[in-house]
């Protein structure tokens, strides 16, 4: 029963509990909401208030950085203003100076006017009375001032005549005894620092065959091989009795190489006909360009030039090719580039310059048998073109006299030029036929009325011509030189060109007793 009791008394809370449980529940859940509102209300009033505050405190800062600025202002605008009014009374005190400085220069322009109006009447007045003087002095001395003045100028004149005369002399024969040996001390000099061969070249080559049978084949069925190769090459071709040998004539040296070199290839090659020499010819062309360039760029790089334009590159290279009086021209412009830098080094000159002057000086004889002018002429509108230096083309016309000499490197240059062409074995041409061109071009001025005597002088490269001045005028002088350069260029045979120059002397003959 007890155990049965106290059982049902368990269940009995069991059921009591779980009936009054969400009661209690829903009042404490009631009442943690209530809190919750209430606390949300004194939250939402303290953020009001924490906002009011702000403002109030954002509007008070805004107030005093208002203020702040107001008064910083105000102070800036108070400095400006002092500072302006110290500026004004300032322009104001110069410009009461300067009011001044107006009224002093007035005031002395007129104390000027006034002492040059005294000056002027003591000028008058000194004037009239040196007049007097001179009036007095004529009367006393009994000549003129003027005859006075001339004879004491006539004094003057022969003292210091004399005088000049005589220094002029000491001063002429000390500096040309000086400029002599100097000269003979450097040109000497660079002619023992400069070792270039020299090599005579003629207008033929000789091409060797195996045997004499090849020059009916060089022939070919009528003559059409060897007209091929001489209307495609420019060039003569001489086949005659030597013995295994066939001469090749012609004035243009690079045509002359290639027909020499297409010669031997088609000799050795054995095919001989008038395709494969054309094909031959124009291989050999290419060939040439490339050996030229190179030939330019070897002497370019060997006399250390720098930068030098394609084109003057080129003509370098051809020069290699071409020869004057037997002189290779290219090894005689590096001989004279040569010969005028160490010049220059021994004179403190533009070493750079008279090298490259030097090398370039005969650039036109590239060109000269293709085009009309001059070689000096034609060189130079070459440089000019390629854009060297202005001294560079004044060199490359002075060295023949086409133009005065501007720089001390143009003189070097000519100078050199003049060495090397007259160096022992550097040309080469026999006495006899030397001397028969030479008396051959004075024979063509000689025949001219009014001539009185000619000299061919440069190893012929130029004709001086002296006329009687009574049968030659002026104007007609130069009317006889365009005539004799005309005659020569009929009658003579002669590489590069032939100055004429016209001398017309008038001499003035007085005696003194």
């Amino acid at each position: 029963m007890v155990i049965a009791y106290a059982a049902g008394s368990f269940l009995a809370g069991i059921v009591v509990t779980l009936a009054i449980y969400p009661v209690v529940n829903r009042k404490k859940i009631k009442d943690a909401n209530e809190k919750a509102e209430m606390i949300i209300k004194e939250a939402k009033k303290e953020i009001e208030v924490m906002e009011q505050k702000t403002k109030l405190e954002l509007k008070e800062k805004r107030m005093n950085l208002r203020n702040d600025l107001e008064k910083k202002f105000e102070k800036e605008t108070k400095d400006k203003r002092r500072e302006l009014s110290k500026m004004e009374a300032r322009i104001i005190q110069r410009e009461e100076k300067l009011e001044k400085k107006i009224d002093d220069f007035e005031k002395n322009m007129e104390e000027f006017k006034k002492r040059e109006n005294q000056i002027e009447v003591k000028e008058d007045e000194i004037n009239k009375t040196l007049q007097n003087l001179k009036i007095r002095l004529e009367e006393i001395a009994g000549m003129t001032a003027n005859q006075a003045k001339e004879m004491l100028l006539k004094e003057l004149e022969r003292d210091l005549e004399k005088e000049i005369a005589l220094r002029v002399k000491k001063a002429e024969d000390e500096i040309k005894e000086i400029s002599d040996k100097k000269a003979k001390e450097i040109i000497s000099l660079a002619i023992q620092r400069v070792a270039v061969d020299q090599v005579n070249e003629t207008t033929v080559s000789t091409v060797s065959l195996p045997n004499d049978e090849m020059k009916g084949r060089i022939i070919g069925r009528e003559g059409r091989n060897i007209r091929t190769l001489e209307s495609l090459l420019g060039i003569n071709i001489i086949i005659d009795d030597t013995p295994e040998a066939v001469v090749i004539s012609g004035f243009n040296n690079i045509r002359r190489e290639i027909a020499r070199i297409v010669l031997e290839r088609l000799v050795s090659d054995g095919r001989i006909h008038p395709a494969r020499i054309e094909e031959m010819v124009d291989k050999v062309q290419k060939e040439m360009e490339i050996t030229i360039k190179e030939k330019g760029e070897e002497a370019v790089l060997r006399m250390g030039l720098g930068k030098v334009s394609p084109e003057i590159v080129k003509a370098l290279g051809k020069l290699h090719y071409r020869t004057s009086y037997g002189q290779n021209v290219l090894k005689h412009s590096i001989e004279v580039a040569s010969l005028a830098s160490a010049m220059a080094a021994e004179l403190e000159c533009d070493v750079t310059l008279a090298k490259r002057a030097g090398l370039l000086h005969d650039i036109g004889k590239a060109i000269d048998q293709e085009t009309e002018g001059t070689h000096a002429q034609l060189g130079a509108d070459m440089a000019r073109k390629n854009g060297e230096n202005p001294k560079v083309i004044n060199a490359i016309l002075a060295h023949h006299e086409e133009a005065q000499p501007e720089t001390v490197e143009a003189v070097l240059v000519a100078v050199a030029d003049a060495i090397s062409a007259a160096r022992y074995g550097a040309r080469h041409e026999s006495i006899e036929a030397y001397i028969k061109r030479l008396k051959d071009l004075e024979n063509v001025a000689n025949e001219f009325n009014g001539v009185e005597k000619s000299f061919a002088i440069q190893a012929g490269r130029e004709l001086r011509v002296i006329v009687k001045p009574e049968d030659i005028d002026d104007a007609k002088s130069t009317v006889l030189a365009r005539t004799i350069s005309d005659k020569i260029e009929d009658s003579l045979e002669y590489p590069g060109e032939i100055k004429v120059v016209v001398v017309r002397e008038v001499r003035a003959t007085e005696y003194a007793r």
